[in-house]
């Protein structure tokens, strides 16, 4: 497979509520077009806010080609731009994250204000005009304390998703909390068979001990308008609403993004192997500590998970056509003392136990898939709800930007 018209072919021979064909899991054309024709003009989960919580705090991101700098800016707010230095493309920022009062390339020391502008340049005479060399611009917008960033001319309206997350994420006040720890793993495989495996639990019983102490696996929690098809899920809806506390299942038109509250198992409260909370400290105005999990997808790189006690982001990130980053981000109340009020690894170990399982699962799937006996095989109706819309999703999100551009 070697041109855009593979790929297209590829994308329209699906069958409905069947994984994808080979091609599209493994081979390069597909990755590029994925990155050319998604990954840079859809919006992408960057970094929590609680990541650059002052000024000249920075996180570098990388999509394919492009190298970007977040920064957040002395005015408080968070910025992105191309990794590329004015004067001659050298990359100014080579870490991952850090700090820094100014963006100074090493190259030849041009100087950037955070808010991307150009300072100073040595010798480049009387007719240079610094304000014509200033970084160039990615869109950035801050959501709720989730950073997110779009390479496009033109990045898609995100004014839907910012009404709802101030409704349903508000409560968890994201911008004020602080990172306890991070994880960052590498998956030998596909970022689509990642985000496919985190779109249903039908795997999660025989592979997720941990989880499964107080994360439900009933696929109607998740799945179904409102969870109406689950008493469980519908009582807790029915608590949280009368309480002020948006849960009802939400989803926007193009389904890149959906949002859902519902229970943990039992009297559980958080994700920990005693089913108690891993923080004493709640955060936000959340109204009481079996709040369950607010549920939050956004296509094509996070799910995330906002409790009583704490906020986990997952950011995807696709390295190339078989190898994926994952990087999750346990945040926690800004006051919140470790060794005080949480223990670092009570809080942690059911997430870095489940990341690994999930890491050792999908690389078998990539293993499976390259193999020629691979053939696209049928979803459970029952149960692989969210992975057939997720694929539906990137058939038709895909397919159209290549169309369109």
């Amino acid at each position: 497979m070697h041109s855009n018209s593979d790929v297209l072919s590829l994308l329209l021979s699906r069958k409905p509520w069947h994984s994808l064909p080979q091609g599209l899991y493994s081979s390069q054309a597909a990755y590029d077009a994925d990155m050319r024709d998604l990954w840079h003009r859809e919006w992408i989960f960057a970094a929590s806010a609680a990541e650059l919580p002052a000024a000249g705090n920075y996180v570098t991101v990388t999509l394919g080609d492009a190298s970007i700098i977040v920064v957040r800016g002395a005015d408080g707010v968070a910025r992105a731009f191309h990794n590329s230095c004015r004067h001659r493309g050298s990359r100014i920022c080579s870490a991952t994250k850090g700090t820094s009062a100014k963006l100074v390339c090493p190259y030849h020391q041009w100087t950037y204000d955070l808010d991307g502008s150009l300072l100073w340049a040595r010798e480049m005479g009387d007719d240079f005009n610094p304000k014509e060399h200033g970084l160039g611009v990615v869109h950035c917008r801050e959501v709720q304390g989730l950073i997110y960033i779009c390479l496009a001319a033109v990045a898609p309206d995100s004014g839907d998703l910012a009404d709802q997350a101030a409704r349903y994420l508000g409560p968890h006040d994201v911008a004020n909390l602080k990172v306890a720890y991070q994880s960052t793993i590498v998956e030998e495989a596909n970022w689509k068979l990642v985000m496919e495996n985190n779109r249903e639990c039908y795997h999660c019983a025989s592979n997720h001990p941990s989880l499964c102490v107080t994360f439900p696996d009933d696929p109607n929690l998740v799945g179904a308008d409102d969870a109406t098809t689950s008493n469980m899920g519908r009582e807790h809806i029915e608590k949280c609403e009368a309480a002020n506390f948006p849960a009802r299942y939400v989803i926007d038109p193009t389904e890149t993004w959906r949002f859902v509250r519902i229970p943990f198992l039992r009297d559980t409260v958080s994700y920990t192997m005693d089913g108690k909370a891993a923080v004493s400290k709640r955060i936000g105005t959340v109204p009481f500590d079996d709040a369950g999990s607010c549920l939050y997808f956004h296509y094509p790189n996070s799910w995330n998970h906002f409790l009583s006690d704490q906020v986990l982001t997952f950011r995807v990130m696709p390295l190339g056509p078989d190898r994926t980053e994952v990087t999750t981000t346990w945040l926690v109340h800004k006051d919140a003392v470790e060794g005080v009020d949480y223990d670092l690894n009570r809080l942690t170990e059911v997430w870095i136990h489940t990341n690994d399982e999930d890491r050792q699962i999908v690389e078998e799937n990539q293993r499976g898939i390259n193999s020629p006996g691979y053939k696209p095989g049928p979803y459970s109706k029952a149960q692989e709800g969210g992975v057939n819309q997720f694929v539906d999703w990137y058939c038709r999100t895909l397919q159209n930007h290549m169309v369109s551009s």
